[in-house]
């Protein structure tokens, strides 16, 4: 059971294609993925404010298989929530998780929202997500290829060529991610 733990931001869970990337990668044991029913919430109403063809009954039982397949959920924070201190105090609660759940990082596309300074004093890095897979590559890529080959397997309504997979993955910004998984096409 891997140690490294990466707590996910509600902004990485919210495009459907990356949370189902980061779920499979966290199905593999390379890492922990955490999160809190407070950022399921987050990804989930916007998701049902930019997607009303979309129910929440529908989002929700996504959100349950999340929880039953990955060990992620985070509880016992809230206390913390008042002693941090963020650009953004509406982060508070993403830090407090990651500092609960000991996690090495905050997978977010908000960088700036977690700055360095403040994220260092609990031994806690911010990284996009491409920055976070592309670290995963580089413990296991066969494991990461496995994962990305489990994802697009999984895609049947409609089913995805290699080509239309990578072509999804290169919108959600993972340019790094997207180059290693051309050259290992064969796997995927």
């Amino acid at each position: 059971m891997a140690h490294f733990t990466a707590l996910c931001d509600s902004c990485v869970l919210y495009p459907a294609p990356l949370r189902d990337l980061l779920m499979h990668l966290a199905m593999t044991g390379l890492f922990r993925a955490k999160w809190t029913a407070q950022i399921h919430d987050e990804w989930i109403q916007n998701v049902l404010k930019n997607r009303p063809d979309l129910s929440e009954e529908r989002l929700r039982r996504t959100q349950q298989l999340m929880d039953s397949h990955v060990d992620g959920l985070v509880t016992g924070y809230d206390k913390l929530i008042p002693t941090l201190s963020l650009p953004d105090p509406d982060d508070r609660h993403v830090l407090a998780a990651a500092i609960r759940s000991r996690a090495d990082v905050i997978v977010t596309f908000n960088l700036k929202d977690f700055p360095a300074a403040v994220l260092s004093e609990f031994d806690i890095e911010a990284q996009h997500p491409d920055d976070f897979i592309h670290y995963q590559i580089g413990l296991n890529g066969d494991e990461v290829c496995e994962a990305a080959r489990r994802q697009r397997a999984s895609l049947k309504n409609p089913p995805y060529s290699v080509d239309d997979f990578l072509a999804c993955l290169e919108v959600q910004q993972l340019p790094k991610t997207v180059e290693y998984l051309r050259r290992r096409r064969d796997w995927i």
